[in-house]
């Protein structure tokens, strides 16, 4: 018999919920490639990143900011001029971002297949559901 979970297990100070990159964050580790070769601007940013809305966007480098990974700097130019640029910190995710697509390029197609296999399953479970309702 399994063990009872116990409700304390996970500690609000746990080092994890601090992570930059968390699952299901989407852009953090895109903005990071983007910035591997050097500083860009918020729409050069915005151009490999198709999707992504200008709110999204600035949302991911003010957090970024906020944790260190990418630096700010705001040129007096007319027009304004802000680039961003990744810090040492923001540097070393390269190696975690390496090891997650080598593990994607790996498993994705076993991904997709358990996806694809609970999602039929829930389909005929729903169907089988409402005809019973329907009797």
């Amino acid at each position: 018999m399994a063990k009872p979970l116990d409700p304390d297990m996970f500690d609000p100070m746990c080092p994890s919920s601090a992570m930059p990159i968390q699952i299901g964050d989407k852009w953090t580790a895109m903005v990071v490639l983007c910035l591997e070769d050097g500083p860009r601007r918020f729409n050069e940013l915005r151009g490999p990143l198709r999707g992504i809305t200008p709110k999204v966007l600035a949302q991911t480098l003010r957090a970024m900011e906020r944790d260190g990974l990418v630096t700010r700097t705001a040129y007096d130019e007319n027009p304004p001029r802000v680039e961003y640029e990744l810090t040492m910190l923001g540097h070393s995710l390269f190696t975690l971002i390496a090891a997650a697509r080598a593990w994607s390029r790996e498993h994705l197609p076993s991904l997709l297949a358990a996806r694809a296999s609970y999602e039929a399953s829930a389909d005929a479970s729903l169907l089988e559901a409402s005809r019973d309702h329907i009797q």
